[in-house]
């Protein structure tokens, strides 16, 4: 008997295994693929994406999220909590960012308070939706279930409540100062929220109002630790309104309109009218409607269950940020308030990304599948110029204080050689320029140390300047997007030369004696003691052997100084073989970035952390792509799921997750501001990607799976294809590439010298 039941239990296992590798066809509904939980089982200590289900338009100005954290923190939504505190307007980028222009709304029954511990409901995930469109909950504690759907500045409330004569809707508009407004003619709520983080002018205000489908059947206000029957209107630190009503039907159900403006109460007004004349379940649908069609952009087929809900919730986080700022006014204009002046002016205006991550592959993801969005993009970081002065690197809203480098002229010479033609380009050419050259009103605006940098050609370790090699080496490779920018806009020769000068400006941090990239003192000197497992000091969230791959510019240039292919192929191999020892004594404590290379059991891969997310793609600069295909699968095998664990570091705003649609599709752009991406190893049996201008590029890999991860073979448009890259000029004409796989690494493919991807020394 025991017998029996050990085979049937393994049968059964044999079946689940078979079930989860069985491949997938043709997804008609990509919507219902996507989980926004990815990632939202995440702490302070540990982060397995530090995401929110962002219940939100692609790129839309406002976000919704279920709030499990209490006001302020960050972590607004975890995944293990057990209790709902409300429904949080959130315009937050990341945690360690925290939010800005926040307010939230709860249902209760039978518990008049404000007090977000006393108001928290426990819930379930078996009784909750989560989708990018849609969200709803069960409050366990009201027996009332709540559901929201957004528009891009508004959102449509739904409460089914119990049968009682004390149900109510509490607005919580945050502490920091705020206020609120009870019109019970108008069955509405107004007011104003300044809850920040941060980057705001000091007439900052997010303007909210609340339209009601019923009047009220009572009233009251809170301020600070006080609730007041019967008060209408209070402006204190911390305020809110609790409306009641009385349900005479379980089941009864209570519509709410909220829609919000940076720019005024009139405008708030203006924008709830995105839901005139449209009930719940029909925006519902057209939300639905506008995700299935951005989602279906890109069709994959033949991949896992798994493979494929990874995909379309890594598509879906893709498509949220950078948000748009900017709003409509009366005449129909698009206008936006400034987060750098505080001044309402015309235009576009988009903000809350950090281009540190995001430059590597998510604004070239923009620029592949959605230049129309960059272009109103660009036209905003234009705007962003002429209102501060700067160009920003990480703006939520506005100028924020953070991470290293001057990627802003990556993200305009990529966009702009990908195709992009901004009309506001010589005023951004003007603006990279002046950021390429000056420090900025902060450390994270311009570039800290310039003065050294122009003079030495590095920022030195002595000097006071924290993360100086990063630094250096990131001026660098923007120094190049600025030459390939200058080149394109045919400016004189003597701006090409200096730029492309400077562009090789990292092999004055490269050290002969360790083959890796190291601080140096401001008399030329090397930094001693030299430990290039510790971590920061010189260099960011990450050690030298994370950071001196960050040469995208001139992989071959950094080949010839580690001693030609051969041997940096054994540097880029002992990045795995290497034991996860790391060096703490800068910050005084593992930050989340080092537990996670730690405990993935990848050597010194840190795939969680942007600074080494390139790397396996070197492979194919020194001649051995199979190298690359095997790591690859492996990383997105290994790193990625659609769980709520399904990320191995910070999603980042987009970026970690354009990292997995590329590489699932089997090109990745190593080098921002070039024509090339370089190719990995396709997971799927075929993808068609839809682009913007109607053409279509087709791949397909035919014996493809897990152990047959190898490129046998490839053609494109037909033809035999022995390169490890593609153009993307060529895809822009529509495309047709094929790739036969195979389970042993074919060693003569792509390993001439022509069949090698951009450098610059090339």
């Amino acid at each position: 008997m025991r017998l029996k039941i050990l085979a049937t239990a393994f049968l059964l296992g044999s079946s689940i295994l078979s079930t989860y590798a069985q491949k997938i066809g043709k997804i008609e509904r990509p919507i219902d693929m996507v989980s926004t939980l990815v990632g939202t089982q995440s702490t302070y200590f540990l982060s397995s994406g530090n995401t929110y289900p962002a219940v939100a338009m692609p790129w839309g100005m406002n976000f919704w999220s279920p709030q499990t954290g209490k006001m302020g923190d960050g972590w607004m939504y975890t995944y293990t909590a057990e209790k709902i505190r409300g429904i949080k307007q959130t315009h937050q980028p990341s945690p360690w960012m925290n939010d800005y222009g926040q307010f939230s709304v709860m249902a209760m029954v039978g518990n008049k308070t404000f007090d977000q511990d006393k108001r928290a409901s426990y819930f379930s995930h078996k009784a909750e939706v989560a989708k990018p469109h849609y969200y709803s909950v069960y409050l366990a504690d009201y027996d009332t279930k709540v559901e929201v759907t957004p528009t891009e500045r508004a959102s449509y409330f739904r409460f089914t409540f119990p049968k009682t004569d004390s149900a109510f809707v509490l607005l919580d508009a945050f502490d920091k100062g705020s206020y609120v407004e009870i019109i019970p003619r108008e069955q509405k709520i107004i007011g104003y929220s300044t809850k920040n983080s941060g980057g705001v002018p000091d007439n900052f205000k997010n303007y909210f109002v609340m339209e009601f489908d019923r009047p009220f059947a009572n009233v009251a206000t809170f301020a600070d630790s006080v609730l007041t029957d019967g008060r209408l209107k209070i402006q204190a630190n911390h305020v809110g309104a609790l409306v009641g009503f009385k349900t005479a039907n379980a089941g009864e159900k209570l519509l709410v309109k909220v829609a919000s403006s940076f720019i005024s109460p009139e405008q708030a007004n203006l924008n709830l009218k995105e839901l005139d004349n449209t009930s719940f379940d029909e925006q519902v649908a057209k939300g639905e409607e506008r995700w299935n069609s951005e989602l279906a952009k890109i069709q994959v087929e033949g991949g896992s269950i798994d493979q494929i809900r990874t995909f379309y919730s890594a598509l879906y986080r893709s498509l949220l940020f950078p948000r748009m700022f900017y709003e409509i006014d009366a005449a129909g204009q698009v206008v936006h308030y400034s987060p750098y002046n505080g001044k309402v002016l015309p235009g576009y205006m988009f903000t809350d990304t950090g281009f540190w991550d995001t430059f590597r592959c998510l604004f070239p993801f923009l620029n592949l599948m959605y230049p129309d969005v960059n272009e109103k993009i660009q036209e905003g970081l234009a705007n962003a110029y002429r209102e501060g002065g700067w160009l920003p690197e990480w703006a939520s809203p506005g100028y924020r204080n953070i991470m290293v480098g001057n990627n802003s002229a990556s993200i305009v010479a990529d966009a702009w050689i990908k195709g992009v033609k901004s009309k506001d380009i010589e005023t951004l050419y003007e603006a990279v320029k002046k950021g390429a050259n000056n420090a900025g009103p902060m450390t994270a605006v311009g570039r800290a140390g310039a003065t050294y940098y122009n003079e030495l050609g590095y920022v030195p370790y002595d000097v006071k300047i924290h993360e100086n090699a990063a630094r250096s080496l990131e001026y660098a490779y923007d120094d190049f997007a600025i030459y390939q920018l200058a080149k394109s806009l045919n400016k004189p020769q003597e701006e090409l030369d200096f730029y492309q000068k400077r562009s090789f400006n990292y092999k004055k941090l490269f050290d002969p004696s360790t083959g890796l990239m190291r601080g140096k003192n401001k008399d030329g000197s090397w930094t001693t003691p030299f430990n290039p497992f510790k971590w920061g000091d010189a260099f960011t969230e990450g050690n030298s052997w994370h950071y001196s791959w960050s040469v995208f510019q001139d992989i071959e240039g950094l080949a010839n100084l580690m001693g030609g292919h051969a041997a940096m192929e054994i540097k880029l191999d002992s990045v795995f073989h290497l034991p996860p020892v790391f060096d703490d004594s800068y910050y005084g404590f593992p930050i989340h970035e080092i537990r996670e290379m730690q405990i993935a059991h990848m050597g010194q891969y840190a795939h969680g952390n942007q600074p080494i997310q390139h790397m396996i793609y070197l492979y194919n600069h020194v001649g051995a792509p199979w190298k690359a295909q095997y790591w690859l699968r492996e990383t997105m095998n290994r790193m990625y799921s659609p769980n709520p664990d399904g990320y191995c570091g910070d999603e980042d705003n987009g970026q970690t997750s354009a990292w997995y649609v590329f590489t699932a599709m089997g090109f990745y752009p190593v080098t921002p501001a070039t024509d090339e991406y370089v190719l990995g190893s396709p997971i799927f049996d075929k993808v068609t990607i839809s682009l913007n201008s109607g053409k279509k590029v087709i791949i397909e890999t035919k014996n493809n799976s897990d152990q047959n991860r190898y490129i046998q073979s490839m053609k494109f448009n037909g033809k035999n294809y022995s390169k490890n890259f593609i153009k993307h000029s060529e895809l822009m004409k529509g495309a047709n590439l094929s790739f036969d796989m195979g389970a042993e690494p074919n060693k003569k493919r792509g390993v001439s010298r022509g069949d090698l991807p951009f450098s610059l020394s090339k």
